[in-house]
C-alpha cells in the first residue's frame, strides 16, 4: 500500500514539475513590440537609478547630464516605435 502512495505521489510531483506549460526550455515567441516594451522598462530603471545616485553624489554634472541626455533619447525613440506599432 506504500508503494502505491509513492509512486503515486511520485508520478504526481513528475507531472507537476515537467507540465508542458512549465517547461523552462519551451519560451514563447516574442514580439517585437514585447522586446520593446522590456527595453523601456529596463531604461526607465536605468533613469531612476541614475538620479538616485547623481542625488548621492556619486556622479559629476557633466556626467549626468551626458548620460540622461543618452538615456532619454534611446527612450524616446523607443516609445516611438512602440506608438508606431501599436497602430499598425
Amino acid at each position: 500500500m506504500a508503494y502505491i502512495a509513492c509512486l503515486a505521489l511520485f508520478v504526481g510531483a513528475f507531472a507537476y514539475t515537467f507540465w508542458p506549460e512549465k517547461n523552462p526550455f519551451v519560451q514563447r515567441a516574442t514580439s517585437r513590440i514585447d522586446f520593446l516594451r522590456e527595453r523601456r522598462e529596463s531604461i526607465f530603471a536605468n533613469l531612476r537609478d541614475l538620479n538616485f545616485e547623481y542625488k548621492a553624489g556619486k556622479y559629476p554634472e557633466e556626467d549626468y547630464a551626458t548620460q540622461r541626455a543618452m538615456l532619454e533619447d534611446e527612450a524616446a525613440t523607443i516609445v516611438r516605435e512602440i506608438d508606431l506599432l501599436e497602430r499598425v
